[in-house]
């Protein structure tokens, strides 16, 4: 292959359209699989040991909620694309971790792949995790890189029976998972805005120490999460249109306040993206303010002794018919004249503040 150092990051580049290759490093061991299967009445929760356990389970419930983390096991992925007949586009999409999110039709169900967030506890550039989600007429597959908490709350509705998740079906099902992705974004968008005010009030304070790597750090953290939510607002303006018939109408209601929360994420975010490029602008004008008074100050001195300079030339010149050079006090008058006229500089400076 012509481009081999793309190749060793994408294994799937040049392969045939379907090629099962993990992409990108694996960030749990191995992978788990769990699988929440519930009713009106009812929930059972079971975690699977095995692959074969998997594929022997027989379900009691209407819907079916099945999770997996790690994103680099082919075995298992093969096995799940099987159970519920998913595409092999798609299963190579799920196994690729730099996946741009997106949403597609495939009949039967919906795909869509997006990203959540989170900085480092001991700070550090933006991380983000890949997230899947499969959507069918009576389950919904969730795929994630390793563990993060984030439909953490929707398991504990199911678990305790509050709201409408164990009432209504799988697309009801989805939007709880959206809306959580969503919640998570108001999270993380919180960090990043408190990062962005630290470093203004660090270019502000004249702590300049490092500020301009900071900021390019924010612009480039503002444009990963961009690249997230602007997408994520597309997707739910399609599933709100019903244009699929796998979203029912009463659940396109609430994908419209989804799609609400998702427009003030992104008002948000470009206020936080506004106050960066101005962090930017700033710091380019202070050092080129700061510049000037270099410059300026610079400048003063040199005219305060210019006309000094001129005076020792003029003296330190080898004439013979020169006759200051033969007056007893000459010496002291010309000390006392350079004095005057640098006393006079300075004094004609500092009423100008230029100094």
């Amino acid at each position: 292959m012509r481009h081999a150092k793309v190749k060793q990051r994408v294994p799937t580049l040049g392969e045939p359209p379907g090629t099962l290759l993990p992409v990108g490093d694996a960030k749990v061991e191995a992978s788990s699989i769990t699988l929440l299967e519930f009713g009106p009445q009812e929930l059972c929760e079971t975690r699977f040991e095995s692959v074969a356990a998997g594929l022997a389970h027989q379900s009691s419930q209407p819907v079916r909620w099945l999770n997996v983390y790690g994103l680099h096991d082919v075995g298992v992925m093969q096995a799940i694309g099987e159970r519920f007949g998913l595409h092999p586009l798609v299963q190579e999409d799920i196994l690729n971790n730099r996946q741009r999110p997106k949403l597609e039709d495939y009949g039967d169900y919906l795909f869509i792949a997006t990203r959540v967030f989170d900085f480092p506890p001991n700070g550090g550039r933006l991380r983000y995790n890949q997230m899947y989600l499969v959507i069918g007429k009576d389950f919904v597959l969730s795929f994630q890189e390793k563990p993060t908490g984030v439909f953490e709350a929707v398991r504990e509705r199911l678990r305790s029976c509050r709201g409408a998740l164990r009432s209504k079906g799988a697309d009801y099902l989805a939007y709880g998972l959206i809306d959580a992705i969503i919640d998570d974004y108001f999270g993380v968008l919180s960090q990043f805005t408190e990062h962005v005010e630290r470093t203004d009030q660090m270019l502000l304070h004249g702590h300049e120490q490092g500020v301009l790597h900071k900021v390019q750090r924010l612009k480039h953290d503002c444009l990963k999460l961009r690249r997230s939510i602007l997408p994520l607002r597309e997707i739910l303006l399609t599933m709100m249109r019903g244009e699929y018939r796998l979203i029912q109408p009463d659940t396109q209601v609430y994908l419209r306040d989804a799609y609400d929360h998702t427009m003030h994420v992104i008002e948000s975010l470009e206020m936080s993206r506004e106050m960066v490029s101005d962090m930017l602008d700033l710091y380019l004008s202070t050092q080129s303010h700061r510049l000037n008074l270099q410059m300026r100050v610079l400048t003063v001195f040199s005219m305060i002794f210019m006309p000094l300079t001129l005076i020792a030339g003029i003296y330190g010149m080898n004439f013979e018919n020169m006759p200051e050079l033969h007056w007893h006090y000459g010496y002291f008058a010309v000390l006392g004249l350079m004095a005057s006229i640098a006393i006079g500089l300075i004094w004609l400076f500092s009423r100008r503040n230029w100094i």
